[in-house]
């Protein structure tokens, strides 16, 4: 589905993730890099939904499309990415790595239950190595963060949304 160029679109990056759980932190990395390093049209909003479980209903209302990036079991080798849409979700969300995935299966369960037209949803994930407590990334996964990035990039392009790189600033110079 793409959009056309008079309709506006209603676009949700949503990283999920547990950030003091290791590679469970994942998808609020993603996000937390991509709004430092690119500016978005307007229509598509970047956040870090952490462990908001049904928290994030509202967020998903009037939505055309929801990309979530996650860490997510798919039983591959430590750091395999994948893209997730339709009915490969919710069997995606049956192997449970931490709370905040009951939460997001019930948070669809229940914007459906509800009578929200659910978005078209795309989940960009990656196989964690550990969810174990602790602040950092394993290798593994911290190797795919920009595979990642550029996954949700071209999902945006393919939904006919536009991003551009934020200018970087040249580093101070004492010389100058």
């Amino acid at each position: 589905m793409t959009l056309r160029q008079n309709s506006s679109p209603r676009i949700l990056v949503l990283g999920i993730g547990n950030t003091i759980m290791s590679d469970d932190g994942v998808g609020a990395k993603v996000v937390r890099e991509l709004q430092r390093e690119f500016h978005f049209p307007s229509g598509v909003d970047v956040v870090d939904g952490g462990t908001m479980g049904l928290d994030l209903l509202p967020l998903l209302e009037g939505r055309s499309h929801v990309i979530m990036v996650d860490a997510v079991e798919t039983g591959k080798r430590p750091g395999s990415c994948v893209r997730l849409t339709g009915e490969e979700l919710p069997s995606a969300l049956e192997a449970k790595l931490s709370p905040h995935q009951i939460g997001l299966k019930d948070l669809l369960g229940v914007a459906q239950l509800t009578g929200h037209a659910l978005p078209e949803l795309v989940l960009i994930g990656v196989q964690p190595k550990s969810i174990a407590v602790g602040s950092e990334l394993t290798a593994e996964v911290n190797l795919q963060v920009e595979t990642m990035k550029g996954a949700v990039l071209k999902e945006l392009e393919r939904i006919g949304a536009h991003v551009k790189p934020l200018a970087k600033s040249s580093p101070f110079r004492w010389d100058q």
